[in-house]
């Protein structure tokens, strides 16, 4: 689904005219606290990110979103699904991050069940959060995901949820 509308979003599939918003709220050292390799430092990296993004929609016809409140032109943040090899599984990976603006206001849960409404018929769904990583951990419980277990992922302990 590359637009998807939940009650308070609008969620489309990711484009490059949404690069400068993956690079403001990537680079911010505040969404990036829990990620093992920090903020991303520079544009080309943002660029890269997004290329794949892209990609993962025009070769799996699933991917990442980029999240507007209705009836606004801002991007306040991203995720969606990502298909990826976790811990020997292909699965598909639920992400969100939002700018420190949106935060406290339930998008990520809102992005979150958009998200696992979509991908239930298309194969299982994770979560991999790192294990310090709470307001996320509570993002995961509160869409009904379970803790599963916790393995080494991107070099630091990580919780996988299972939908």
């Amino acid at each position: 689904m590359e637009v998807v509308h939940t009650a308070r979003m609008v969620l489309s599939r990711v484009t490059m005219d949404d690069l400068d918003a993956v690079h403001e709220i990537h680079s911010d050292p505040r969404t990036s606290v829990y990620h093992p390799g920090g903020p991303v430092t520079d544009r080309e990296s943002s660029r890269a990110m997004l290329d794949l993004w892209v990609a993962d929609w025009s070769q799996r016809g699933i991917g990442y979103w980029a999240a507007r409140l209705k009836e606004q032109d801002e991007v306040i943040g991203f995720g969606g699904l990502r298909q990826a090899m976790v811990d020997g599984d292909e699965v598909l990976n639920l992400y969100y991050r939002f700018r420190p603006s949106a935060w406290g206001h339930g998008y990520a849960v809102e992005l979150a069940r958009a998200a696992l409404r979509v991908g239930k018929a298309l194969g299982p769904v994770v979560a991999v959060i790192r294990d310090v990583n709470e307001p996320s951990h509570r993002v995961a419980e509160r869409v009904g995901m379970r803790r599963d277990r916790t393995i080494p992922y991107g070099g630091v302990p990580s919780d996988v949820y299972v939908a």
